[in-house]
């Protein structure tokens, strides 16, 4: 499988409560662990077994190392990532020590360089791939692009949701979003998200705009996800979150570790969840991801 996406440095401070507009907080510690949304999914899906590779970019700068230690540890093919110039990407990512809650801002930094050029040069890795994964962290003009060069099982997890033409959302397989990401889709495929107020409704209006598959994730509550039939709910376990940051990207690197397995659609999920339980009991994003074989939470009762 391959991956398309962004590549961060988190630069993570933890608080005793994050700051009101205006406020000033004492950070309780910081931290510097390799991130992005795109890489988050590589790691998490090569942890658990799958053969990954990332295309993507990094800068000319000290971050570039720290950005990329996560994906060569966890034995990603990185021949994809381009060096260019300016600063790799960051995000600054404050946690709620009582809550595991985060705020996050994001520099994109040389994931804003990602474009059709550089998609063009690793053509030959695309066209290989059984599973594309893209997310919404880099150029609309780039996730076109990967997808145009292969005819690999799209996962798009459109987050943060950028304008796409509408086939390629289509074409999604399935398409992963949480419930205001969703409504945000919908928007995009030019269908108002008024009126509809469960996940299920938002789920079902995907689908009748001719969407393959949906899954919409729930944090703490699981995920719901429906093939067309129908709409299908997985809890999660029930753990003790100690820091949410990244765990969306656990959930989507599992599922897409598990479709490119063989699993079914059903497979994936629930096991994406119990993968997304897991790295929310440990700090950070990449560092908290399970390996293959790790015991993963049960969901009980």
């Amino acid at each position: 499988m391959t991956v398309v996406g962004s590549i961060n440095a988190d630069i993570a401070l933890r608080v005793a409560a994050h700051p009101l507009p205006g406020e000033t907080v004492i950070g309780k510690s910081i931290a510097v662990h390799p991130g992005g949304k795109g890489a988050n999914q590589a790691v998490a899906a090569a942890r658990l077994g799958a053969h990954v590779a990332f295309v993507g970019a990094v800068g000319e700068d000290g971050y570039a190392e720290v950005a990329t230690s996560g994906l060569r540890e966890a034995g990603v093919d990185v021949t994809g990532i381009a060096r260019v110039p300016g600063p790799t990407g960051q995000a600054f990512v404050t946690v709620d020590e009582r809550t595991g809650e985060n705020s996050i801002v994001v520099i994109p930094g040389a994931n804003a360089r990602v474009d059709s050029a550089l998609i063009g040069t690793q053509s030959d890795l695309l066209r290989k791939s059984a599973v594309l994964v893209l997310q919404g962290e880099v150029p609309s003009e780039a996730a076109t692009a990967a997808a145009a060069a292969t005819r690999a099982r799209l996962v798009l997890n459109l987050a943060p949701v950028i304008p796409l033409e509408r086939q390629l959302i289509l074409r999604a397989d399935p398409l992963v979003v949480n419930e205001h990401e969703g409504r945000l889709a919908l928007e995009v495929l030019g269908r108002a998200a008024e009126g509809l107020r469960t996940e299920e409704s938002v789920l079902e209006a995907l689908l009748e705009e001719g969407v393959r598959s949906v899954v919409i994730t729930l944090g703490a509550a699981g995920a719901v996800f429906s093939e067309g039939d129908s709409v299908v709910r997985i809890p999660a376990p029930r753990v003790e979150p100690v820091d949410t940051t990244g765990a969306g990207d656990a959930f989507v690197g599992a599922l897409s570790a598990s479709l490119a397995g063989g699993a079914s659609l059903s497979e994936a999920v629930a096991f994406a969840v119990r993968v997304g339980s897991y790295a929310v009991c440990r700090p950070g994003a990449q560092p908290s991801y399970p390996w293959r074989g790790d015991p993963l939470p049960e969901r009980t009762a």
